[in-house]
């Protein structure tokens, strides 16, 4: 099986936020920040800030901590991200080190 990551971003601090599963979270958060699907929720919204993201072994264990967060209240999903982020800086996907601008 395949690793797996579920991941915020955000539009601005405690702006819009997307949350999404991946197995390949440089390649997504590329297609994010570049509007790759011009329609979609992220590009019309433009949601292109990685602020939080966690790493599975398993993609089946991402997509149920998705599923599961995806029914968290708002202030839930902004309180996990401050945690690990209170500025909401950029994180680089594969270190998960902060982008500072």
């Amino acid at each position: 099986m395949r690793k797996g990551y579920v991941y915020l971003m955000a539009s601005t601090r405690n702006g819009t936020l997307y949350l999404g599963v991946t197995t390949d979270l440089p390649r997504r958060v590329w297609e994010h920040q570049t509007n790759h699907d011009p329609k979609s929720f992220t590009a019309m919204n433009k949601v292109h800030t990685l602020v939080w993201f966690e790493d599975y072994d398993l993609i089946v264990d991402a997509i149920q901590r998705e599923k599961t967060m995806k029914g968290w209240p708002r202030a839930w999903k902004i309180n996990l991200i401050e945690q690990v982020n209170p500025k909401w800086y950029p994180l680089h996907p594969e270190t998960g080190e902060f982008q500072l601008e």
